[in-house]
């Protein structure tokens, strides 16, 4: 059973910052963390492997930093890693992702599942598990709670729908995301960070994955901002001042016609 789980690399939440001029976000010189939710793919991963033996590849997209995500990844018990990077990659959307991160899979090429966190965190979209399946051309659940069984060169899993739950069979290899409720994310061990830390981590670019820069980076990515505002939180309110009967008498009417126009009461 041979996994490549898909992960970022994304910003605290408190440290988000937008670049206004092209719309993409600011990453330099701001500490990252691996998106949160993709900890769980990662935990389901291992599992598995645990369960069925084989490898679990963790592959990921971003500047020279990233590995220090990929690295945390084989801390907490995967096997690989390989990061795509360069400048030709900046500016990438989720089109340009998935299929940036595609590429770098069709050269895995022996592998059985991709396993991918429901969303990331500083795009929110669940795009890009779904949009690499459409490049690779994979069956795919997405909101996957649930690992069933795999037998037979399928697997069954449940995943999250409106109504419930619902079971779904896909033929192997397949591609799901995967939500919170799937496991719980292990922490990394001191013979991981051993591991990691001696573990070498090939970097690709876009000549090696034969793509045209054309389609890749800011270049090659449909979506565009066209325009970014700050929320401005404002609380304006009304001051009521009573010195006497007269201002005491005209502020209960001002209120009485307040809740009335509100429809309070």
């Amino acid at each position: 059973m041979n996994i490549v789980v898909p992960i970022k690399q994304v910003p605290e939440t408190s440290n988000v910052k937008m670049d206004e001029k092209t719309g993409t976000m600011i990453r330099d010189g701001i500490e990252n963390i691996i998106n949160p939710l993709d900890l769980y793919a990662i935990e389901t991963g291992i599992q598995l492997k645990e369960k069925y033996g084989g490898k679990v590849t963790v592959i990921s997209m971003g500047p020279p930093s990233t590995h220090k995500a990929l690295r945390e990844a084989i801390a907490m018990g995967c096997d690989e890693a390989v990061l795509i990077s360069g400048k030709e990659f900046s500016g990438s959307d989720t089109w340009a992702t998935s299929f940036s991160l595609s590429r770098a899979i069709k050269k895995i090429r022996d592998f059985d599942l991709i396993l991918a966190g429901e969303r990331a965190t500083d795009g929110d979209t669940g795009q890009v598990g779904p949009g690499i399946a459409s490049f690779l051309g994979l069956p795919v659940s997405t909101y996957t709670s649930k690992i069933v069984e795999m037998d037979s060169g399928c697997i069954t899993v449940e995943r999250l729908v409106e109504e419930g739950y619902e079971t779904l069979r896909l033929p192997l290899p397949a591609l799901i995301t995967v939500v919170k409720e799937i496991s719980y994310p292990r922490l990394p061990t001191l013979r991981g960070k051993q591991k990691a830390k001696n573990t070498d981590i090939p970097v690709l670019a876009a000549r090696d994955l034969d793509i045209d820069q054309m389609k890749i980076g800011l270049k090659g990515s449909p979506t565009r901002v066209v325009k970014i505002e700050s929320p401005k939180v404002t609380r304006g309110g009304t001051i009521l001042r009573v010195t006497d009967e007269e201002s005491l008498e005209a502020a209960v009417d001002q209120l009485l016609q307040f809740i009335k126009e509100k429809e309070i009461v």
